[in-house]
């Protein structure tokens, strides 16, 4: 089966499709190193373009497959994944499921009266005063959020259309990963999320999320729920913080997301082809996700953000030590642009967190100190 992949990284899908048994070509923005030893890539970047995503849509127009699939990027623009469809089978969730699920308007009235715990959340319109807050501590989030871009405190000023005032949770933030055939769900495994050196953005992961079979049982619920009152299918995420043991739900990510390579790692399983076989209405067996939900090795990722500008020099040696989303020689990284990706496993979360960082230090010394970044270039 031949699969075009595309989304503003594209690799980690394509690694699960390539373990699936899948022929792959992936349209993404940074066509990186390893990315590009997957199968056939093109890339905006080397375009000289900005991400969209229906930029991306566009560019992969003229790639030959039998299916396709979306990862991060395409659940904000359902008029982007529609085109990206156009004449070929889509394995994902379609346009208007997604219009449904990532509307906070719909997702989380919806929600709380089913019980789940949610944020306060304002869609603020034009001309009314009243709905914003006079107290509490709010975040200001765009519409089409993604790996926590974007987010920053409210300062009491009006949000501008394109985005919502969210109640700030205190907790530990977290995420599930979850197989959908439109009805039922299989939770696959779930995570601690960590933070960026700016603060709202993502980090990386911890697999398996240390907490009570409590809030394992609600999270079970409602991926059940999410499953069955917007008729998801394939793999989703849904991102949630952990107070006092319970999770508040954050958001839905009707796609493939950054933390299930690391419940491949646990797991073994190929994710894609459970992708592939849910949104066929095949789920698998519900045990599956046992390593990435109770397991004894925590497994743990890392996106390694540039402290300052940085020229890359040695990154071809850099996927033989397992680096993912490795940049060509001689690209300059901007400072606060990401680098690569660093993996770790352990025994325990202190020890993950403690090879995470250690590998962080070794690819920032691996590079050069530069005066001449180029906006953009990762």
């Amino acid at each position: 089966m031949k699969v075009l992949l595309a989304g503003l990284t594209a690799r980690a899908l394509a690694e699960s499709a390539v373990a699936a048994g899948c022929d792959v070509a992936t349209a993404d923005y940074f066509g990186d190193l390893d990315t590009k030893r997957l199968g056939p890539n093109v890339s905006l970047r080397e375009r000289g373009s900005t991400y969209s995503a229906p930029a991306l849509a566009r560019l992969a127009r003229d790639i030959a497959c039998d299916v396709v699939a979306y990862t991060g990027g395409f659940e904000n623009h359902p008029e982007a994944v529609e085109e990206l469809a156009r004449g070929r089978e889509l394995l994902g969730n379609a346009r208007e499921t997604l219009r449904r699920v990532r509307d906070p308007a719909t997702l989380f009235p919806l929600l709380a009266e089913r019980g789940f715990a949610v944020p306060r959340t304002i869609v603020v319109r034009a001309g009314d005063a009243d709905q914003l807050p006079m107290a509490g501590r709010w975040l200001v989030k765009p519409l089409a959020s993604g790996g926590g871009h974007g987010i920053r405190q409210w300062r009491g000023r009006r949000p501008s259309a394109r985005h919502v005032l969210q109640e700030y949770v205190r907790g530990t933030p977290a995420s599930a990963a979850f197989v959908a055939d439109g009805r039922r769900a299989v939770l696959l495994g779930w995570s601690e999320q960590l933070h960026a050196p700016a603060r709202f953005r993502y980090g990386g992961n911890l697999v398996p999320l240390d907490a009570s079979p409590d809030a394992l049982g609600e999270v079970d619920r409602l991926v059940q729920a999410l499953a069955g009152c917007f008729g998801l299918v394939g793999l989703n995420g849904v991102d949630f913080v952990l107070r006092d043991g319970c999770p508040v739900i954050v958001e839905v990510n009707p796609r493939y997301s950054a933390s299930m390579e690391l419940v491949e790692r646990a797991t073994g399983a190929a994710l894609f082809a459970l992708h592939v076989a849910a949104c066929r209405s095949a789920l698998p067996d519900a045990r599956i996700g046992e390593p990435a939900l109770r397991g004894v090795v925590t497994h743990g990722k890392a996106i390694v953000y540039a402290p300052r500008a940085l020229a890359v020099t040695s990154s071809l040696a850099w996927m033989d030590r397992g680096v993912r989303d490795v940049p060509h020689p001689g690209d300059v990284i901007d400072k606060g642009r990401p680098i690569c990706t660093v993996f770790g496993a352990a025994a325990s979360r202190s020890e993950c967190l403690a090879a995470l960082r250690a590998a962080e230090e070794d690819i920032v010394a691996s590079c050069a100190p530069t005066d001449t970044a180029r906006s953009g270039d990762a």
